[in-house]
């Protein structure tokens, strides 16, 4: 007797001990989360994360042991615009000074400095404590801030520095993500709720999906302190728990309902699920897999961890989906179709098949190359913009003016440019060179004093590390961090340091700072970006050969899949390389994507787009062994795939959009990129590209396997 398959004989020993199944399942998050919670996040620090030579800086800057302190300043200007009185700007210096040095949690007031255009004052505050969690010890010194203010009629105070400005931003942040989980869980049940036209069938999906993302991100903490994360990760692990969870178990829900509904009892019936749907969760998973691991190849900490992150919640959403799922549906019986919505359960429920897609897909199976030459060609004229596609990593200049602490750093940068864009030098040598050091950085910033590309508005200080060995120095540009002209002040300083230090044996020198760690980030990423691509087509062929066992399938699932990448780059580089969508979206152009996204879109896209290409593969595969014709079988299998892969597709859409009305641009930029390459998968490449691709290739697709000799003639 064949032995059946492991997700067969997974399921069954589930279905027939729910309980044992469901509580060891409650027991694994429950851990998950406890231990994890225990352990605590290993945070990426800067020198991990740097590449290049600026990540060489920070390591420098690192080495030094330098005291990280939580500065703030205060600025002091008129409300009007005009010149700030010195009576009235001595008057706020020393009122704020008093009030400042009453907080436990102020270690010093500087001496108020005056803006060289004589309409602004500047106040530096140092914090005491750990500058990691300084926005959660600054609300003293904003509320300080907010009662000077009041108190001096006709003036603006704004407070900017370490604390201030991440507490702004974080609480901008945490309002649009809590608005996006408000808005994506909802829509998910909207969605499973038409699908399956009862609440407790849509609610399985998102109870599961919910519980793979706990465990997830439980574990991906623990693993931190051998793989260091990014603050990102828990996002991403939600983004793509959500949508995967989501997904696999729509594909075994309806499958098993499909087969309830021929007369199976609920164990055969998920029996069946698990031999069909089960082992399609199996592939997509280990596709999905695949595809985040190339992340690996980048060879930089954050793609590092959101690698890890994503494969640790697709690496538990499938096992989840094999297991906890037939033992909830065992339980649940009957039960998992109530209660019922009057008319969507009727609509769910109708017998016959369906006259859309196979109008839908007409075109298709009886003129394909005809098709297949149109639908390429208009995916292709999509795609045409990426040509144009140019990087930047994200500044200051891209956060909303919406944010009132945006606005306060545009007025600090106007009047103290040295405050805003600023480029960090760092040298280490042996300690007997520390003057020879020192001596080479004056002449180095009396070189910048007279030149206009930085910023002369404040005297840069030269820091020593305790053991002489290690020397750093800030220099202030004017210009704003992605304009051409932060490039240039940052490409004059990489040639004058070493110029300097050239007469300093042992010295070792970096230029670092926001603006270089954007030039070395995107250069990087350029260089590495080849190589993961190829790992993951070059890993993805073999995958799919290895499933499938037909090459043909496996390198069509690859062109389509690139296919369809590539038509979501030209639709992101179109809408916010332009300006047009700048109302529809509010945001302002940079003329430029994200430098990280392309990347990050090409492995989630590719991971993504498979999960529905092996599930409709699979289905056509299944008609094309039974017998049915190429055409027959391609008509039967999309039919009977196209309300799940629909569904699934509505809802990744649907939360994916969320993320384009979010305040910051990278979050809008992918949420735009990944709903366009998800919206275009599901209909032009599903309703035309596919099947007028493989009924082109025939009986080839299968090559070198063999499919049972057709039992009747397609329908003409």
């Amino acid at each position: 007797m064949r032995k059946k398959p492991a997700t067969v004989r997974i399921a069954r020993w589930s279905a027939t001990h729910p309980w044992s199944a469901i509580g060891l399942w409650a027991v694994f998050v429950a851990g998950c989360l406890l231990l994890g919670g225990a352990a605590g996040t290993n945070a990426i620090s800067d020198e991990e994360s740097g590449v290049r030579e600026s990540g060489r800086a920070g390591r420098i800057v690192h080495s030094g042991g330098f005291p990280v302190k939580a500065e703030e300043n205060v600025l002091v200007t008129a409300e009007d615009g005009g010149k700030l009185e010195p009576s009235a700007g001595r008057a706020v210096a020393a009122d704020l000074g008093a009030r400042m040095e009453a907080l436990e949690e102020v270690q010093s007031v500087g001496d108020p400095v005056t803006a060289p255009h004589g309409k602004a004052l500047l106040i530096p505050v140092t914090m005491k404590g750990d500058a990691e969690n300084a926005d959660r010890r600054v609300q003293p010194l904003l509320d300080v801030s907010a009662a000077v203010q009041d108190a001096h009629e006709g003036l603006r105070i704004d407070e900017v520095g370490t604390g201030s400005t991440a507490k702004g931003l974080s609480e901008t942040l945490g309002e649009d993500f809590e608005k996006a989980e408000l808005i994506s869980l909802p829509l998910t049940l909207l969605v499973l709720l038409v699908v399956f036209g009862a609440v407790i069938a849509a609610g399985v999906p998102v109870l599961l999906a919910l519980s793979c993302v706990g465990a997830a991100i439980g574990l991906s903490t623990l693993l931190s302190h051998a793989l260091p994360e990014t603050s990102a990760v828990s996002n991403v692990i939600l983004l793509m728990g959500m949508a995967v969870g989501v997904d696999y178990s729509l594909f075994y829900l309806k499958r098993e309902r499909e087969e309830r509904r021929t007369g199976k009892s609920p164990i055969g019936a998920i029996a069946v699920a698990a031999a069909t749907s089960g082992h399609t969760v199996v592939v997509s998973g280990t596709t999905v897999i695949v595809a985040m691991a190339g992340l690996y190849l980048a060879n930089e900490a954050t793609f590092t961890s959101l690698a890890t992150g994503s494969i640790l919640v697709v690496a538990v959403a499938v096992p989840a989906s094999l297991t906890v799922l037939p033992a909830l549906l065992a339980t649940l019986g009957r039960w998992v179709d109530k209660p019922k919505v009057p008319l969507l359960w009727r609509l769910t429920m109708r017998s016959g098949t369906s006259r859309v897609w196979p109008a839908l897909l007409r075109p298709a199976l009886s003129k394909p190359v005809v098709t297949l030459v149109a639908s390429v060609g208009a995916l292709l004229l999509l795609a045409a913009p990426a040509l144009d596609m140019k990087l930047k990593q994200p500044g200051s200049d891209d956060l909303s003016r919406d944010i009132p602490v945006v606005r306060a750093m545009d007025r600090l940068t106007e009047a103290f440019p040295s405050k805003g864009t600023v480029h960090q030098v760092a040298v280490r040598a042996p300690a007997d060179r520390a003057d020879e050091v020192e001596t080479a950085l004056k002449g180095l910033l009396e070189r910048t004093a007279d030149d206009a590309s930085f910023a002369h508005d404040a005297t840069p200080r030269i820091r020593e590390s305790a053991d002489h060995q290690v020397h750093t120095v800030d220099v202030g540009t004017p210009h704003q961090p992605r304009s051409e002209g932060a490039r240039a002040s940052l490409d004059l300083l990489r040639d004058w340091v070493p110029q300097a230090m050239a007469g300093v044996p042992g010295a070792e020198s970096a230029v670092g700072g926001k603006v270089a760690q954007g030039v070395d980030f995107t250069g990087h990423l350029e260089e590495r970006m080849p190589w993961v691509v190829g790992f993951v087509l070059l890993l993805t062929f073999v995958t799919m050969v290895l499933i499938f066992r037909a090459p043909l399938i496996a390198l069509s699932a690859i062109l389509l899949n690139l296919l369809s990448a590539a038509a979501a780059f030209g639709v992101l580089v179109a809408v916010f390389q332009d300006t047009w969508a700048e109302g529809v979206l509010d945001f302002t152009s940079s003329g430029a994507v994200v430098s990280w996204l392309p990347l990050f879109l090409f492995v989630v896209l590719f991971g993504l787009s498979m999960d529905y290409h092996v599930f409709v593969v699979s289905r056509i595969r299944e008609a094309a062994l039974e017998g049915a014709t190429v055409k027959d079988a391609v008509r039967a299998g999309i039919t009977r795939s196209a309300g799940v892969v629909t569904s699934a597709a509505l809802v990744m859409v649907g939360v994916f959009a969320i993320f384009g009305t979010l305040s910051m641009v990278e979050f809008k930029q992918l949420g735009v990129g990944l709903a366009a390459a998800i919206l275009l998968d599901a209909v032009v490449i599903r309703i035309y590209v596919l099947p007028a691709l493989m009924t082109v290739l025939g009986r080839w697709n299968w090559w070198p396997g063999k499919t049972r000799a057709p039992r009747h003639r397609s329908a003409r």
